[in-house]
């Protein structure tokens, strides 16, 4: 039994049922990482690398759709109003270099939990899911930061994208 709590608060049917998505491909990620332990394969050999392929997707359409790299436009395209119900997301502070945002509810592991999976693998399971994110970010040239996760015990997923000045060239 999960020590994790990730009870969802906002109820409204259509929130639900875009949850029940979300959770369905969690638990595909599941299935696939099981399977392939089954078969001898070590699910770190392959699946983050996928996962973050995704999200260099996702991440490119994106900055395509929104027209800039400022952390604004990514916050405009990916963490819209509803996205912000279904997670039950605060946002924190957003500027053209930070985006943070507190997730108070997960649906991925609400599929987990009701998998019957232990807390060791819902927290494993999340660093896999979360290459999507860091491959999102790098799209925006942000490192994403992730300094209290709801897959570990925390009572939030504090996600913080930082632009990284290393890479940004002089004058832009």
């Amino acid at each position: 039994m999960s020590k994790i709590v990730n009870e969802a608060k906002i109820k409204n049917k259509i929130i639900v049922k875009v949850r029940e998505q979300l959770e369905h491909r969690a638990f595909w990620l599941y299935l696939l990482t099981d399977e392939a332990e089954k078969r001898g394969l070590d699910p770190e050999d392959f699946a983050s690398a996928a996962i973050t392929r995704c999200g260099m997707s996702q991440g490119s359409n994106l900055v395509k759709q929104g027209g800039t790299k400022s952390l604004k436009g990514l916050k405009k395209t990916l963490f819209t109003q509803a996205a912000r119900w279904v997670f039950e997301m605060d946002l924190v502070e957003n500027t053209d270099d930070t985006l943070y945002l507190d997730f108070h509810y997960c649906p991925l592991v609400k599929a987990w939990q009701k998998a019957g999976c232990s807390d060791e693998e819902i927290a494993r399971l999340c660093d896999i899911a979360m290459c999507g994110d860091h491959g999102i970010g790098k799209c925006f040239d942000a490192r994403l930061e992730l300094p209290k996760c709801i897959a570990k015990g925390d009572d939030v997923c504090a996600l913080r994208y930082i632009k990284d000045k290393k890479n940004k060239i002089i004058g832009e």
